[in-house]
């Protein structure tokens, strides 16, 4: 473990070291760090590991792309489209983090990138969708 990781409190962890897919695992590196120090902690149940490279809990410890912001993408929108493109998105997000996401307040996870993008081309965006900006983190949520 080169980086200590910033840990989100109730993020769940796992201590099966003999699993495959533990030196690759989010949830392990982050058992190893805790396990050092933090008497109190969550993890995944150990009967719910599989242990065959095939886990459903498995967490790429690799960072991920986060994006910020996609108001250089709406500057290039027609109106009709921004305007489709937009009330596709406020039922997926809600109205205020919509805009959140839309000025760079609030991260952008990859499934999200993906669903902005997906909706982007529904309604008639054509050119390839950009983010404003983009961060590697690692990848808590999903």
């Amino acid at each position: 473990m080169n980086q200590k990781l910033e840990i989100p409190h109730g993020f769940a962890l796992c201590g099966e070291a003999e699993c495959l897919c533990a030196e690759g695992c989010l949830r392990h590196r982050a058992y190893l760090q805790q396990a050092e120090t933090v008497k109190v902690f969550t993890v995944v149940n150990p009967r719910f590991c599989t242990k065959d490279g095939q886990c459903a809990y498995f967490r790429d410890a690799g960072p991920v792309n986060f994006a910020r912001g996609f108001t250089q993408m709406q500057k290039r929108m027609l109106p009709e489209q921004y305007n489709a493109f937009m009330w596709k998105l406020i039922p997926y997000f809600g109205r205020n983090p919509y805009f959140e996401r839309r000025n760079g307040k609030r991260l952008i996870s990859p499934a999200e990138q993906q669903q902005i993008v997906d909706v982007a081309q529904q309604v008639g965006v054509e050119v390839e969708f950009k983010f404003d900006a983009y961060e590697q983190r690692y990848n808590w949520r999903n």
